[in-house]
């Protein structure tokens, strides 16, 4: 199968059903592959387009418009080639804007807790998922795109050996054009989908 058939969605599907018919097209499409970058970018763009072509959200006044993910700096490997020979300062903790589709977005976000704020910082230091049914309302809102009414986003958790609490490697992050555009059914199909890709990368 093309790997651009991963997104079509057969007709008829209600929520439950189509979370559960994206979770085993991302499965498939993410097999044999480990690396992150890769796999976030075929995720994010899968979740777009089947978001876009499901009656749940397709509709011009309901559009999942940002699809994407955050990841903390310490993902990022340093730079090799630089036009400068000075050392590069230390950074504050912070999320770097990772695979995403859909319009320029906010290159990083602060997460050291005495100065983060937005969603995405919340939902990364909470390790909960954020379900917003209106940003405007939500303290603390970075604005990337106007046009935006609700968000969700989910943390990305990797499990660890031994008893140690989980790692928090980012934020899965998707906006709506619609306020409450997000339900608890979405809820749990993106925090299964969060699971599947973390799963599926080596960090």
């Amino acid at each position: 199968m093309p790997h651009a058939d991963s997104a079509m969605i057969p007709p008829g599907l209600d929520k439950a059903a189509f979370w559960d018919h994206v979770h085993e097209q991302l499965s498939h499409l993410l097999a044999g592959q480990r690396h992150w970058v890769t796999n976030l970018a075929n995720a994010s763009s899968l979740l777009f387009n089947a978001l876009q072509a499901t009656p749940h959200f397709g509709t011009a006044d309901r559009m999942v418009n940002w699809c994407g993910f955050y990841l903390h700096s310490d993902l990022f490997p340093p730079p090799r080639f630089s036009p400068t020979t000075q050392p590069h300062a230390a950074q504050p903790p912070r999320l770097l804007l990772g695979p995403f589709c859909g319009k320029p977005a906010c290159q990083l976000i602060n997460v050291s807790p005495e100065r983060a704020r937005g969603v995405c910082a919340d939902a990364y230091l909470q390790r909960r998922t954020m379900l917003v049914t209106d940003v405007e309302a939500y303290p603390g809102h970075i604005a990337c795109d106007g046009d935006t009414k609700s968000e969700i986003v989910c943390p990305l958790l990797l499990a660890l050996p031994d008893g140690q609490p989980e790692r928090a490697l980012g934020v899965f992050d998707l906006d709506c054009l619609a306020l409450a555009g997000f339900d608890e059914r979405d809820k749990f199909g993106l925090e299964r989908i969060a699971r599947l890709v973390v799963d599926a990368c080596d960090w």
